[in-house]
């Protein structure tokens, strides 16, 4: 068993501290994976992430710019709630998301980013 005393004063640790603790302390002793691997080649990010206990019917994946977000349905039997910004925006055209045996593998394609740079011409 782990124990951790709260002790919460001004004058033995700071807030910020405290929380910093709480947060390495929850982390290390999670049971299940909770950041993807990330693997990325020159037009897409892939990104596999644990979610044991989980159908096709139970998640839901939204992509908006650059951030994807995996949500579980209100009627799953478990919740399950992520979200991850990547560097560049995702091409939701070229994207798939697989669920296999546990493990959801999302391959992302990566948006060009159009120059909008003009010529201008000198009088």
């Amino acid at each position: 068993m782990f124990f951790a005393p709260n002790v919460r004063t001004a004058r033995f640790a700071p807030r910020a501290y405290d929380r910093a603790f709480e947060r390495f302390a929850s982390e290390a002793f999670a049971g299940a994976r909770r950041s993807p691997l990330v693997e990325q080649d020159d037009k897409s990010w892939t990104l596999s992430l644990d979610v044991p206990g989980f159908a096709r019917e139970d998640l839901a994946i939204g992509i908006e710019g650059a951030v994807v977000r995996i949500d579980s349905k209100a009627e799953a039997k478990r919740q399950f709630k992520a979200a991850y910004e990547l560097p560049l925006d995702i091409d939701v055209a070229t994207s798939e998301a697989r669920l296999e045996n546990g493990v959801l593998t999302l391959k992302l394609g990566k948006r060009v980013p159009v120059s909008q740079a003009a010529q201008l011409q000198i009088n």
